[in-house]
């Protein structure tokens, strides 16, 4: 436990009636049912890719399976609910069908889409607008008894580049969470996963300045979910473009896990895993 936890941290979910240790890092793969995510590798709008995609992360030794069907890019294209539905519930039906023991997240912010797709098999809620997008959310999750994935965002992912001003990135972020996480403990939700929101209504100061400080959001005792997979703020450094960002993914995943971070949402599973095996060795 970090010498600056005031209380101590949760290291345990419960997903699908199984308790998950999180003290040992874990990795959620990215699996995108989109046709324009940034990241042009991890696009897989067909049935049969998306189904390939999972096999390949499950056997390469990832613990979750994080699939999305709305864009979250900056600037992404809004699509409605039930395209949203339309592209997700095949998915994850079939998923569940040839990998029922796979643990599935779901990347929305709608909570009838949370809803449904955890009736289809479902068991984390992964939610960039951490509930500002749709008041329904946190109840739906209290409702639904999942796990949720806390995200700070500000605006939505049309607006958000214009919205990325901070007097101190870090307090606020701070502030966000711990106001959002008692109106979810007020509503009887179990457990909450914090996530920085890397890149999301932040530049690559304000980034950095997160992962610099990135344990001390262990004063609030939840699970740290870090996503930096290929994003902006590895290739504004390295040079390059998304494709040629894994290196510096994987530096960047290392340091997030000297830092307390208990899941590693990435890309490139085989290579999360990796990172954490020789971050373990080296404890």
């Amino acid at each position: 436990m970090a010498k600056d936890t005031l209380f101590k941290k949760k290291v345990t979910i419960n997903t699908g009636g199984k308790l998950i240790d999180l003290s040992v890092p874990k990795v959620m793969g990215i699996i995108n049912i989109t046709p324009d995510s940034f990241y042009a590798g991890s696009r897989k709008p067909l049935l049969n890719d998306a189904l390939l995609q999972a096999n390949k992360m499950l056997a390469d030794g990832a613990d979750f399976l994080d699939i999305g069907s709305y864009s979250s890019r900056p600037g992404a294209e809004d699509i409605s609910e039930q395209e949203e539905i339309d592209r997700l519930l095949p998915v994850v039906e079939l998923i569940t069908a040839n990998h029922p023991d796979a643990f599935i997240s779901i990347d929305t912010f709608r909570s009838y889409v949370a809803e449904v797709a955890v009736k289809a098999g479902a068991h984390i809620i992964n939610d960039i607008s951490g509930g500002q997008l749709d008041e329904n959310m946190f109840a739906t999750v209290a409702k639904l008894k999942v796990p949720y994935i806390l995200m700070h965002m500000k605006g939505n992912p049309q607006n958000m580049n214009q919205r990325a001003s901070y007097k101190d990135v870090f307090t606020e972020v701070l502030d966000y969470f711990a106001i959002r996480y008692h109106q979810l403990k007020q509503l009887g939700a179990h457990d909450v996963i914090i996530d920085p929101g890397f890149g999301f209504a932040k530049n690559a100061d304000h980034n950095y300045s997160l992962m610099n400080r990135l344990n001390e959001f262990n004063v609030l005792g939840l699970p740290i979910l870090v996503g930096v997979s290929r994003k902006r703020m590895v290739y504004h450094v390295t040079g390059g473009t998304p494709d040629e960002a894994l290196n510096g993914t994987t530096a960047l995943n290392t340091i997030a896990l000297t830092k307390g971070a208990n899941i590693l949402r990435v890309h490139d599973v085989k290579e999360g895993v990796e990172a954490i095996r020789i971050y373990l060795k080296s404890k």
